[in-house]
């Protein structure tokens, strides 16, 4: 069984809602999951910018999630412990926390929110980057999951 990821802000590959974005409240969006496998031990999400000049742009960065969680509520606090337990990692901003969409203006932007199981936990502090959240996941990923959002100003 594969784990599906869906919010119920946006659809895949549909445009990320204007709250959910640097030009409107820069609230979490909504994301559920289900199909994690039996042995994971702990859940990571990445969300990145593919299409953002320079390089891809980091704009979530969640770790250490129980295995038992089914979602991340919309409007997530951006500290760096969250209250089950899981931390939230330094974005491209230069925060931590969720960091919403905002493209220079022209072409839509692709939004990757990636769910990963893990057979492992990750017992990091919080205010890891992505690149440390990539290095600790290596060769811990049993199933993953992907939802595509845009955005275009």
């Amino acid at each position: 069984m594969a784990i599906t990821l869906i919010s119920s802000s946006f659809e895949h590959g549909q445009p990320i809602p204007l709250r959910h974005t640097g030009d409107g409240v820069n609230t979490s969006p909504p994301l559920a999951w289900s199909g994690v496998p039996a042995e994971a031990r702990s859940l990571a999400l990445i969300c990145d910018d593919p299409d953002a000049p320079k390089k891809t742009w980091v704009h979530w960065v969640v770790y250490a999630l129980p295995p038992t969680a089914l979602m991340l509520a919309e409007g997530m606090p951006t500290t760096p412990t969250l209250p089950d337990g899981g931390k939230q990692g330094t974005t491209d901003f230069g925060t931590v926390g969720y960091g919403g969409p905002a493209p220079p203006k022209g072409k839509p932007h692709r939004y990757f929110f990636k769910l990963f199981a893990l057979d492992a936990e990750v017992n990091l502090p919080p205010g890891l980057t992505k690149a440390d959240l990539l290095a600790a996941m290596n060769g811990h990923i049993l199933a993953a999951a992907e939802l595509v959002g845009t955005y275009q100003r």
